[in-house]
This record gives structure tokens, C-alpha cells and sequence, in this order.
């Protein structure tokens, strides 16, 4: 099972026991008001029980359900949709598995229309909420949305991290011979082919800049199997794939350049009307800088030394570039070009 598949069935996860919370909050809401003093009391057939097991009961099917269509279907088919356009479509489902909850209510003797028509009324909302949370989640990235949730980031903190600037190779004449409109179409064709390979080699996507992606490690999920180095030859093969696609749709195969870095930044949440998390520090330049000598030296991917000594590099060819003085840079940096070893 690819990184990717365990996100979402840790989302489902996650989606499963805060409905079925959501059900047994409703039963509690129903027991509460059915013993108030304005109330005329409860049936003498009623069973707070039963109603526990009843909406926990449909909290579970329809996240199971309905949960699954959102997070495995489609939330991916409709990715590049409108929120409003997922709305419909969410609320056709969801329609749909409602009628069958009421069907497999009714056939256990469970038949309080009134009461079936508030929790599909609630679980609307349910739904509708969960389905803006997902799509803000997917705006943020894996985990971001919850930590600034949580507040991790509210007083800014020191971090060690790797980072990859991946850019796109002869951009400027690409987009002069494509156009405006259509040379943002393969951009966004770029952007979302390429984040299939980066979430399975554990990588945050931390901002797109232009036509360049940069992409985050912790130091463990970056060292582990050397993933900050294995993530750019996975998106090559990645797009490789799909070459007939692009030569059909743009008349080319996309290619790139990456310089890679780690050291410590601090990390914080900044803005008030746009909230974000950022990063900053003296890595992030240096590794744009180390990205931008990609060309000079013809080489694909590029790193540092400070990197290269904490990876394991057997599965690559290496060529030691020498002490380089970086732009705007007093101290040198010692550079490792890097390609797939021929086996």
C-alpha cells in the first residue's frame, strides 16, 4: 500500500469515529429534549439505547458509505472541480445513501418519519461540512490544515529540514511557443502529475513558485531510503509515462532541474486574512541557488555536501563539482551532481 492510499484510509479513519461521535451526540441531543419540562415525554416505546445504536448506526454506514465515495472517488475524480460542483454531486450521493439508511430503518421496525427527516437534515450539514474540511485540507496539504488548527506553529520554532527547488527546464521559450493560457494549462497538468511521486516518497509540497515546485522533508522521512533524492527520478519516470499525453496536448516532455539542501529554518504561521504556514532561513536561498547552477553544469539534480553526507547515494552516479561561491553567498559550498547509476 503506497503512502498515498494509507493517507486516505487514515482520513476515512479520522472521518468514521468523528460521525460516529456526531451520532451519538444526536441521540444524546433527542434524550435531552424528549425529558425537558415543555416536552410531553418520550414514547413509551422509545429506548435511549436503541437510539444510540440507531444514529451511531447510521453514522457509521454513511461514513463507511458515504465517507469512502468522498475521500476514494470523488474528491480524486472531481479534483480539478469547482467546490460547488463537488457539492452537488456530494449531495446526489449522499441523497442516495440516505434513502437506503431509511430502508434498512424501516425493515427493523424503526419507522419515525419525523424524526428520520431531522437526522437527514443534520447529516446533511454533517456532510457538507466534512466535504469543505476535506477540501481545505487537500488546499493546505497533508497536515498542514490540522496544525494550524492546533496551533502548532503560532510562535515560530526551529526545524531541521530538507528541501528540493524542482524547476522546470527552458520555461520561458516553452511558454513564449505554447502561449499564456495554454502554457498554464500544462503547468497545472506538471503540477498535479507530479504530486502522485512526491506524497509517495513522503514529501510536503510546500509551495508552487511560477513554474517551480518546492518540496519539504523532516530530516527522518527525507534520509530514510534517500526519498528527498529517489522523489526527482520518480517524477521523471512518473511523466515519462505519460509522455504521449504531453507530446499530444503541448508538442513536448516536460523536463526539469532540482538542487537539494537541508539545515535548520524556522518555521511559523504568518498573515491574518491568509493564514499560512512558512519557512524561512538561509537554506531555502542556498538551495535556489544550487538549483539555478543546474544548467551551468548540465546536470539534472544537484546537492549539497552537507547532504550528501547523511544519504546513503549507492543507487546513484555521483560527481563531485567542487567548492562553489554561491550568488550573494560569502562562504563556499561544496556541490555533488547526481544521476541514476547504470546497473
Amino acid at each position: 500500500m503506497n503512502t498515498r492510499t494509507r493517507y486516505k484510509f487514515k482520513l476515512l479513519f479520522i472521518l468514521t469515529l468523528s460521525w460516529l461521535f456526531i451520532g451519538l451526540l444526536i441521540a444524546i441531543y433527542d434524550y435531552l429534549v424528549l425529558h425537558t419540562h415543555t416536552s410531553k415525554g418520550a414514547d413509551p416505546a422509545y429506548s435511549f439505547l436503541f437510539s444510540v445504536a440507531v444514529n451511531m448506526g447510521s453514522g457509521l454506514i454513511g461514513a463507511l458509505l458515504g465517507g469512502s465515495l468522498l475521500i476514494f472517488f470523488i474528491n480524486v475524480k472531481y479534483q480539478d472541480k469547482s467546490y460547488g460542483y463537488t457539492v452537488i454531486t456530494v449531495t446526489s450521493f449522499f441523497i442516495l445513501i440516505i434513502l437506503l439508511i431509511n430502508v434498512i430503518l424501516r425493515s427493523i421496525g424503526y419507522a419515525d418519519t419525523a424524526r428520520l427527516f431531522k437526522s437527514g437534515l443534520v447529516w446533511a450539514v454533517v456532510v457538507a461540512i466534512t466535504q469543505l474540511l476535506l477540501q481545505i485540507n487537500s488546499k493546505f496539504g497533508p497536515g498542514v490544515f490540522w496544525n494550524i488548527v492546533r496551533g502548532k506553529y503560532n510562535t515560530p520554532r526551529e526545524e531541521s529540514r530538507i528541501f528540493m527547488f524542482f524547476d522546470l527546464n527552458s520555461s520561458t521559450s516553452t511558454a513564449e511557443k505554447l502561449g499564456d493560457k495554454k502554457y498554464h494549462a500544462l503547468l497545472k497538468d506538471i503540477f498535479t502529475d507530479v504530486t502522485n511521486p512526491i506524497l509517495d516518497n513522503k514529501g510536503e509540497i510546500y509551495q508552487y513558485v511560477g513554474d517551480e515546485v518546492v518540496v519539504a522533508w523532516t530530516y527522518k522521512d527525507g534520509i530514510e531510503d534517500s526519498r528527498c533524492i529517489q522523489c526527482f527520478f520518480d517524477i521523471k519516470n512518473y511523466l515519462e509515462e505519460r509522455k504521449e499525453k504531453y507530446l499530444q496536448q503541448y508538442g513536448l516532455l516536460p523536463t526539469f532541474k532540482a538542487g537539494i539542501h537541508c539545515g535548520r529554518v524556522v518555521a511559523g504561521e504568518v498573515g491574518i486574512i491568509k493564514r499560512d504556514i512558512t519557512y524561512s532561513g538561509d537554506v531555502l536561498n542556498t538551495t535556489s541557488r544550487i538549483s539555478g547552477l543546474c544548467r551551468q553544469f548540465n546536470a539534472e539534480v544537484i546537492v549539497s555536501s552537507d547532504l550528501a553526507s547523511i544519504l546513503q547515494l549507492g543507487n546513484f552516479a555521483t560527481q563531485l563539482l567542487g567548492a562553489i561561491k554561491l550568488r550573494g553567498k560569502e562562504k563556499e559550498v561544496q556541490l555533488i551532481s547526481l544521476r541514476l547509476a547504470v546497473p
